[in-house]
C-alpha cells in the first residue's frame, strides 16, 4: 500500500503525465482537496483542467463518478484531459481519513454466490475499513467451508497486523469526527434504528450465509439469530439518548456531578457459533454509547458479517465507526488485542483463548469484557415435571449442535426419578431430526469444522475409557449429504462421575452427561464442581427450593424450570473461568462507558 501527500500527488501526476486512481465518490475527493491550500490546482493537475471543469459541471452524476473511478494509478495516457475508461485490475481505492494524505489500497473482489437454498448473493470479500472493502496487505485469504458437505464456498481477505493498524486508525479518527462525536445521542440512536431496519430487510440473505458456513438449521438462523439481531440493535438504539450521569450532593460549597463517556476504540472478537448475533450484541451497545469499533469475526465463519457491512453505509453510519477485519487469530486477533491505540477488547470464545487475550491486552491495561467457556448444570429434583425437564434439557444441550457456551451439558437428576428421566430424554433426542441445515424439519445440523468434529469424537472415546455408560449416539451421523459433512449423533452418557473428563471439560457439541444425586446438598456440590460458572438450570415444583438453590449456585445466570431462554433485556455473563463483565440489558452499557467525576468549587477559598 502506498501513501501520498497532496504534494506527492501533484508531483507524481506531473512526472508521469498520467493519472492517479481515486476510487471514491466525487464529492469526497473534491471536498477533501478543497480543504487544503492549492487543492483545486492539484485536482486539475491530476485530472487535467478540462476534465476537472467537466466533473464540476456534471456534479455527482453517475457518469462523473464512473469516469473518476476509471482513472489509472501512474499509467501513462496520451492526453491529460482525456479520462481513461479501461481500469487496470489493480485499480486503487482512496481511504478518506481526514488527514492531509491520500492512502491507496487495492480494491477487494465481489463474488457472486448461489446458496444451497437458491439464494443469489453478491458478497464483498475484502476487509471493511472506513466504509470501503479493501484487499489485505498480506495477500493471505481465508477459505470458507460448508460443514454440511465439506465443499468450498469462497475465499475472503485475511487481515495482517498492518491491516488491523489501518482499521484502528480509521476508528480513532472517526471517534472524534464531527460526523460521529458531533451528533446528538438521539441522532446516534436513529442511525442504529436505521441499521436494524436494514438488517431486518436483508434477514433472509444474512440467515442464508449464516447457515451456509456455520451449519446451523436455517430455521434457527432466520427465526432466532436474525430476529435477535434486529431486536438487540433496536433495544440499544432506544438506550442511546438515555445514558447520562448524575449530580451528587456533597456540601453547599461544592457542586459535584458525573458524566458518561465512550471508552473509545473497541476491539470486538466474535465466535463462530453465533457469528452475526454475537456481533450485534457487541456493536449495539458500543455504538449507542458513542464508541467506534474494529471487529474481528471468527475465521471459520467470515461471510455473514461481510454482507452486514454492506448495510453500514446505507444506514448513514459514518466511515470508520464500524470496521471489520476478517483474519486468523494468530495474526489479526493478536494484533487487535495488543494494539496500543485500542481502548477495550470484548471477546466471546474459549477460556483458553481468553487467557491469551488478557495477556495481550495488558500492554496498555485495556478495558475487558470476556464471555468464555461453560459446563453448565441442569438439576432435576424429584418433584419436577419430567416431560418438561426432558424437553428443556434437550434444547439446553442439543440446540445449535451443542455449540452454545451456556449449554446445560451436565444434567444432574435425583436418584428416585433418574431412570425415568433418562428414558424420556433419549426419546426427545430421537424425535428431533439430524439433517441438512436448509431442510425445513432439521433441528440439528453438522458441527462447524472437521477439527471440532474430531474433538467431540475424541471426548466420546474418553467417556468410554473412563467408565461412563454410552446410552445414545456416540457415532458420526452419515445419513445425509452422501456420507459427507461433520454430523454427529446426539450423544448421551449416563453414570458419569465428577472426576471424569467429560464431566469437567467443555466439549461444545451434541454431548451430554447425566449423573444421579441423593440430596439437595449433593446436587449443589456437583453443580458447583467445575472451574466454570456461566449458567445453570433448576427443575422443581418447589419454588422456595428453587430460589434457595439458585442463590447458592456459582454461576452468572440461573434458569428455573427452563434452560437457555436468555433475553436481550437481561444481563448475560459468567463467573469463575466463564468470564469477566456482562453483556445485554442495561448492564451491557456499563461495558462501553466510563464515568468521569467533575468537582466544582462553589466558594471554598484558601
Amino acid at each position: 500500500m502506498d501513501v501520498f501527500t497532496l504534494d506527492d500527488v501533484a508531483k507524481r501526476s506531473t512526472e508521469t503525465s498520467g493519472y492517479i486512481v481515486i476510487d471514491r465518490k466525487v464529492y469526497e475527493i473534491t471536498n477533501y482537496l478543497s480543504k487544503h491550500p492549492g487543492g483545486d490546482d492539484i485536482l486539475a493537475e491530476v485530472l487535467g483542467t478540462d476534465a476537472t471543469e467537466a466533473f464540476r459541471e456534471v456534479g455527482h452524476s453517475e457518469e462523473a463518478m464512473g469516469q473518476l473511478k476509471s482513472l489509472l494509478v501512474g499509467e501513462l495516457q496520451p492526453q491529460r484531459t482525456t479520462v481513461a475508461t479501461k481500469p487496470r485490475a489493480d485499480t486503487a481505492l482512496l481511504l478518506y481519513n481526514h488527514e492531509p494524505t491520500l492512502t491507496f489500497a487495492a480494491m477487494a473482489d465481489i463474488v457472486d454466490l448461489t446458496a444451497p437454498n437458491g439464494t443469489k448473493i453478491a458478497l464483498p470479500t475484502g476487509l471493511f475499513i472506513n466504509n470501503e472493502f479493501v484487499k489485505a496487505t498480506s495477500g493471505v485469504q481465508i477459505t470458507s467451508i460448508n460443514p454440511s458437505d465439506e465443499s468450498v464456498i469462497t475465499s475472503v481477505e485475511a487481515a495482517s497486523a498492518e491491516d488491523v493498524d489501518r482499521a484502528v486508525k480509521a476508528a480513532r479518527a472517526a471517534l472524534s469526527s464531527p460526523e460521529w462525536a458531533g451528533i446528538s445521542n438521539t441522532e446516534r440512536g436513529a442511525l442504529l434504528f436505521k441499521l436494524a431496519d436494514l438488517v431486518e430487510e436483508h434477514k433472509e440473505v444474512l440467515a442464508t450465509l449464516e447457515t451456509w458456513d456455520n451449519g446451523k438449521a436455517y430455521s434457527v438462523a432466520l427465526n432466532d439469530d436474525l430476529s435477535e439481531c434486529v431486536a438487540v440493535l433496536r433495544y440499544y438504539a432506544g438506550w442511546a439518548d438515555k445514558i447520562h450521569g448524575q449530580t451528587i450532593p456533597t456540601t453547599p460549597a461544592k457542586f459535584a456531578y458525573t458524566i458518561k463517556q465512550p471508552i473509545g476504540v473497541c476491539g470486538q472478537i466474535i465466535p463462530w457459533n453465533f457469528p452475526i448475533m454475537m456481533a450485534m450484541w457487541k456493536i449495539g451497545p458500543a455504538l449507542a454509547c458513542g464508541n467506534t469499533v474494529v471487529l474481528k469475526p471468527a475465521e471459520q465463519t467470515p461471510l455473514s458479517i461481510l454482507y452486514f457491512a454492506t448495510l453500514v453505509g446505507k444506514a448513514g453510519i459514518p466511515p470508520g465507526v464500524i470496521n471489520i477485519v476478517n483474519g486468523f487469530g494468530r495474526d489479526a486477533g493478536s494484533a487487535l488485542c495488543s494494539h496500543p491505540d485500542v481502548d477495550k477488547i470484548a471477546f466471546t470464545g474459549s477460556t483458553a483463548t481468553a487467557r491469551q487475550v488478557m495477556k495481550a491486552a495488558s500492554v496498555n491495561l485495556k478495558n475487558l469484557t470476556l464471555e468464555t467457556g461453560g459446563k453448565s448444570p441442569l438439576v432435576v429434583f424429584g418433584d419436577a415435571d419430567l416431560d418438561q425437564a426432558a424437553k428443556w434439557g434437550h434444547v439446553g444441550i442439543m440446540y445449535n449442535q451443542g455449540q452454545v457456551c451456556t449449554s446445560t451439558s451436565r444434567i444432574l437428576v435425583h436418584e428416585d426419578v433418574y431412570d425415568d428421566y433418562v428414558a424420556r430424554f433419549k426419546q426427545v433426542c430421537a424425535d428431533n431430526k439430524v439433517g441438512e441445515p436448509f431442510a425445513e424439519d432439521t433441528f440439528q445440523g453438522p458441527q462447524i469444522t472437521k477439527a471440532q468434529y474430531d474433538k467431540i469424537l475424541g471426548y466420546i472415546e474418553a467417556g468410554k475409557s473412563d467408565g461412563a455408560k454410552l446410552v445414545a449416539g456416540g457415532v458420526p451421523h452419515k445419513n445425509v449429504a452422501g456420507g459427507k459433512g461433520f454430523y454427529i449423533e446426539p450423544t448421551v452418557f449416563t453414570d458419569v462421575g465428577q472426576g471424569m473428563r467429560i464431566f469437567q471439560e467443555e466439549v461444545f457439541g451434541p454431548f451430554v452427561t447425566i449423573t444421579p444425586f441423593k440430596t439437595e446438598e449433593e446436587a449443589i456440590k456437583l453443580a458447583n464442581g467445575t472451574c466454570y460458572g456461566l449458567g445453570a438450570a433448576l427443575f422443581s415444583r418447589d419454588i422456595e427450593r428453587c430460589h434457595r438453590v439458585a442463590a447458592r449456585l456459582e454461576s452468572g445466570m440461573v434458569w428455573i424450570n427452563s434452560s437457555n431462554d436468555s433475553d436481550i433485556r437481561v444481563p448475560f455473563g459468567g463467573v469463575k473461568a466463564s468470564g469477566v463483565g456482562r453483556e445485554l440489558g442495561e448492564a451491557g452499557l456499563a461495558a462501553y462507558t466510563q464515568t468521569k467525576a467533575i468537582h466544582v468549587n462553589m466558594g471554598t477559598m484558601l
